[in-house]
């Protein structure tokens, strides 16, 4: 990030790096198999072919108690939503502007959706029905809150056994809460900060974030979306949690829209020639070869995208499931690694259950949030690789300005020059005078008149 701060430093005003969007996932570890799902039910006394009355039962008076909640806490009950394919988060952000919510719950809304699950089949073998594990389609419940520690977030609950949850928070968001308790002024909209009186107290807490304590943060949601579940589970169980997808963004707050729009289509040009499969393969830590090309190990697919986006333009790099991309909103160039597939990068940890004080391995990263900070620190890196080669951006000039002023024919001391044609006839020589072992300060398409020949001037 460095190089390219540098780059643009009488562009730009500040700049802040760390967590946008996250997305943790919480499991019930015993009961993500069947044998452990069976052995669940007989502790609780729970025949397996009383197992779907007892489910729906349960999941009945979550959907109940949800919705008692819902009309104390935001005056309308669980929202049905028909298909999955409509955005919660557009819905929620319209419901709070309409209703003027200013902290607390949004609202709840209900959609079908795919899950994991269990139903009894009778085995053969036993001569009684098992637990078997099946992709099923079944109620989620969508919480969104504006909460008054981490802003905007939600919170996705199963509502059939085996109960799995998902949290969604972003650090920008977060981010905007500390700013209003430090009583530091700024200007945002979203997960965009165009504006902040104190960009280095605003990184130091975006740092802080990486020491929370997570499954803290994850459990302490539980008693709001899911108060039942020490009366259906018991005592004994509790979530695993792990960091699903991330996204890091590195953002440079320039001094307007117009200083950064001057440079992006030239920026983005420079990002989409310099992409080459082998350098996106390295910005995203992929093997390749000591002379850069892919290496024979590497079998995932390397994809680039351009495209307009909000009000400015991205390009997107993909090697398999995570992401590199850098694009422009206002006056904010954000570049954001994606992470979906934790364990493509390799990093230097201790293996499960190792002790402390014994010498750390190079292990894939892991998706547990024991890994939270280590995933910061790749992200990071991803994104310094790729900032790094943007910053070689040179000269900002359209290449078709440049290339018209030898490409048109002129006039002096009242002669015409003819003009260069670099397709053409010249091309030999614009080949010979590109090499690198000739010093050459540059050309032009002065002309001299020795007798009847015409040459071309070398300066």
């Amino acid at each position: 990030m460095d190089e390219l701060i540098k780059r643009f430093s009488k562009l730009v005003k500040g700049y802040i790096s760390g967590f946008d969007r996250i997305v943790f996932k919480g499991m019930l570890l015993p009961l993500m198999y069947s044998q452990g799902a069976m052995d669940f039910c007989r502790t609780r006394g729970i025949l397996n072919k009383d197992y779907k009355a007892w489910m729906m039962k349960n999941t009945a008076e979550i959907v109940e108690f949800t919705d008692q909640y819902a009309k104390s806490q935001s005056g309308q009950g669980i929202i049905p939503i028909s298909t999955w394919r409509i955005r919660k988060e557009e819905l929620a952000h319209d419901r709070q502007q309409n209703e003027g919510i200013k902290q607390g719950l949004i609202g709840v809304w209900s959609c079908q959706e795919g899950g994991s699950s269990y139903r009894a089949s009778y085995c053969a073998k036993t001569g009684y029905p098992q637990l078997q594990n099946y992709q099923t389609r079944c109620k989620h419940l969508y919480f969104y809150f504006d909460h008054e520690e981490f802003g905007f977030m939600n919170v996705r609950l199963q509502t059939w056994f085996p109960y799995a949850i998902q949290v969604h928070l972003n650090g920008r968001e977060w981010l905007r809460r500390q700013l209003e308790s430090e009583k530091i002024g700024f200007c945002a909209h979203k997960n965009k900060f165009f504006q902040i009186d104190d960009y280095a107290k605003a990184q130091t807490i975006l740092n802080a974030q990486l020491d929370s304590r997570w499954a803290d943060i994850l459990n302490g949601f539980l008693p709001t979306v899911f108060p039942m579940m020490k009366d259906i589970l018991g005592d004994h169980l509790s979530y695993y949690w792990t960091m699903w997808q991330s996204e890091w963004a590195s953002d440079l707050i320039f001094n307007s829209p117009e200083d950064l729009s001057s440079i992006m289509d030239s920026l983005i040009r420079h990002a989409h020639m310099t992409g080459t499969s082998a350098r996106v393969l390295r910005y995203l830590d992929r093997p390749i070869k000591t002379d850069g090309s892919p290496d024979f190990r590497s079998k995932d697919e390397v994809v680039t995208r351009i495209n307009r986006f909000n009000d400015g333009v991205r390009i997107r790099h993909w090697v398999g499931n995570n992401s590199v991309k850098v694009y422009n909103e206002k006056n904010v160039l954000r570049t954001e690694m994606t992470m979906n597939s934790p364990e493509k990068f390799r990093v230097h940890r201790h293996k499960q259950g190792q002790s402390p004080d014994e010498k750390k391995s190079r292990l894939p990263l892991r998706k547990g949030v024991a890994d939270v900070a280590l995933r910061a620190k790749v992200s990071s890196e991803v994104n310094d690789r790729f900032m790094k080669d943007i910053a070689t951006l040179g000269d900002q000039t359209p290449a078709h300005e440049i290339i018209d002023k030898i490409t048109r024919t002129r006039t002096q001391d009242g002669r015409r020059v003819r003009a260069l044609d670099p397709t053409g006839k010249d091309r030999d020589l614009l080949k010979m005078i590109a090499d690198p072992k000739f010093r050459l300060s540059g050309i032009t398409n002065k002309s001299l008149r020795e007798g009847q020949q015409e040459r071309i001037v070398i300066y």
